[in-house]
């Protein structure tokens, strides 16, 4: 039923560089999504996702996508939607409730008591990142689910919680995050995925440090963030918005530029009594 999780914790975004590159570039006309820069086939022969289209965000339950849907995001244990240009969700720098007890002890994160840290908003485990060996190893397991991705035919994946050491009470920094998630995307790129930045605006201006190709945004236009998303993956964006409020804002100043749609905070499946989904 993949995991039921909607908006991370909000922070301001940060300066940004008066240039950004993107780092694989895009060749227009090229199907559903555009190809990688070199066509070869090689690593960097992504796909990356095509801008402002229709987008459903579906990662707390696979269900047909409504009709206009070009891009897809949807949970690791779901499968690709047929002929759209398809996000797989991955759980990168937390570790959840039922999967806690499979990490090694030593790769969660733990306070000077020997505590774990832990995100209460979900009641996740941090995951320690503060050294390249401790990178390493939970890089290893966290792109087995990137290969699985890769093997089910998705063509991006979607590393959440990029922002964790905001949460960490300063045992983590922006630099094991953004060399943690280099080493993701390395890995996505051999698999030819493309690989999002998750939320996180403040660190929009190393996104070719580390490898990343567009963004996914939650909320962006509640909180005012698409443009620092816009700037920096030249409109390659996904915004959830989970308010009117917040759709109205974000279809206001890029309605004509970005994939933007509504959904309910538990992204529920139709059906349910708080299944909610609008584009306008």
């Amino acid at each position: 039923m993949g995991v039921f999780r909607a908006v991370a914790s909000r922070t301001a975004p940060g300066a940004l560089s008066a240039a950004l590159i993107v780092a694989v570039s895009a060749l227009a006309g090229c199907g559903p999504a555009d190809s990688g820069k070199d066509g070869s086939g090689g690593p960097a022969a992504v796909r990356l996702p095509p801008r402002h289209v229709g987008f459903d965000y579906q990662i707390g339950g696979s269900y047909p996508p409504p009709k206009g849907v070009r891009i897809v995001s949807r949970d690791r244990s779901g499968s690709p939607a047929p002929g759209l240009y398809n996000i797989c969700y991955v759980n990168a720098f937390q570790a959840q409730p039922a999967e806690r007890s499979s990490w090694p002890p030593d790769l969660l994160l733990r306070d000077a008591h020997g505590t774990v840290v832990i995100d209460e908003d979900w009641n996740e485990a941090l995951l320690d990142l503060r050294t390249p060996a401790k990178r390493q190893r939970v890089a290893r397991r966290v792109n087995r689910w990137v290969d699985g991705c890769a093997g089910k035919g998705f063509d991006a994946v979607e590393p959440d919680n990029y922002d964790s050491y905001t949460r960490s009470h300063g045992l983590l920094t922006a630099g094991d995050a953004t060399a943690f998630m280099s080493l993701l995307s390395r890995h996505a790129h051999a698999r030819h995925l493309a690989i999002a930045q998750k939320n996180t605006a403040e660190l929009a201006g190393r996104r070719e440090r580390a490898g990343l190709d567009f963004a996914v945004a939650e909320e962006c236009g509640q909180y005012d963030e698409c443009g620092v998303y816009a700037k920096a993956f030249d409109d390659r964006v996904v915004d959830i918005e989970y308010t009117d409020r917040g759709l109205r804002a974000a279809l206001a100043r890029w309605g004509d530029r970005l994939s933007i749609v509504r959904r309910d905070r538990n992204v529920s499946t139709p059906g349910s009594a708080e299944y909610v989904r609008k584009t306008r």
